[in-house]
């Protein structure tokens, strides 16, 4: 005797379903990133072209967190960003088993004297960080932080898209500065040995 199995049909999943998986796949990328991320990749990620629902579902994600006992936080961050991280009364007690920096002292005063100076030329970089600098401005430029523009015979310095992505700062430079100033930007102008 020939056995005989049915198929079922194949049902779509319901609008809550979909939102359910979106909302899945916006905490698994902000998870993932690590930094913040703007509407339109969240909307890549989660197959949407709407950034109208994406912001709602991020609120809502946020709120989710919020209301959760956990060491974990999901900010807007301004242009309509969001960012998981680390809640920073936890960052203290747990910070010296994160793998290593992404800058040594040196090159992050550097960085810093750039972003808050920018655009800044290379030369007068150099001059008040000392010859040490182009070590580190090769460093930043290979990890996508800065970049540099011919202007006639000399390069311009300015921080990338993905520098202020990674430090949770404005991509508007005079929000970028005023954020630096907040959070008690203390001006770089040491020379001397890699600092």
């Amino acid at each position: 005797m020939k056995e005989t199995t049915q198929t079922l049909p194949e049902t779509k999943p319901s609008e809550a379903e979909k939102q359910q998986q979106r909302l899945v796949l916006i905490e698994s990328a902000l998870y993932v990133a690590g930094r913040p991320l703007d509407l339109k990749t969240l909307a890549s990620v989660s197959k949407t072209r709407s950034k109208d629902l994406i912001k709602q579902l991020a609120r809502t994600l946020r709120q989710e967190y919020a209301s959760r006992n956990t060491c974990l936080e999901i900010l807007e961050l301004e242009d309509s960003r969001f960012v998981m991280q680390l809640k920073p009364k936890y960052s203290s007690r747990v910070q010296r088993l994160a793998l290593r920096p992404l800058l040594t002292t040196g090159p992050l005063k550097t960085l810093s004297y750039i972003a808050y100076r920018q655009p800044v030329s290379q030369k007068h970089v150099i001059d008040v960080r000392g010859h040490h600098a182009y070590t580190h401005l090769k460093q930043m430029e290979e990890l996508g932080l800065i970049k540099r523009e011919h202007a006639g015979r000399t390069k311009t310095l300015r921080t990338t898209p993905f520098f202020a992505d990674y430090f949770g700062l404005s991509h508007d430079l005079r929000g970028m500065k005023r954020q630096l100033k907040r959070i008690g930007f203390d001006e770089p102008t040491s020379r001397g040995t890699g600092e």
